[in-house]
């Protein structure tokens, strides 16, 4: 008898509650965030910040471009530029290829 008393008992015992979903999906949420302010948001505001650069080139700039090649930009063309490296040398490269622009080579700038 006693094993049916302990066995109804055990039977009448209530189950564990589970925990709220979201409780439990808190985790998860906790650390997209920190992903989104280390990781996500300061990717966007360099890849924002390339894309006003690659905008604001103009002729007589001195580029770098992401192979590392150093010149003055010849001409602005809608997605490319012509860069000249050396004397009678001038490259197409894509606006996207330009890493930095160091500073401009103006003839008025160099009187002042």
């Amino acid at each position: 008898m006693t094993f049916t008393i302990s066995t109804l008992l055990a039977q009448a015992a209530p189950a564990p509650a589970q925990p709220n979903m979201f409780v439990s999906m808190m985790p998860l949420i906790f650390i997209f965030i920190i992903f989104y302010f280390l990781l996500i948001r300061p990717q966007q505001k360099k890849a924002k910040e390339h894309a006003k650069l690659v905008e604001s080139i103009k002729t007589g700039d001195q580029v770098v471009t992401s192979a590392g090649i150093h010149g003055v930009v010849a001409n602005v063309k809608e997605k490319t530029l012509i860069i000249k490296i050396a004397d009678n040398v001038k490259v197409e490269f894509d606006r996207a290829a330009v890493a930095a622009v160091e500073k401009s080579t103006d003839k008025e700038s160099a009187v002042s």
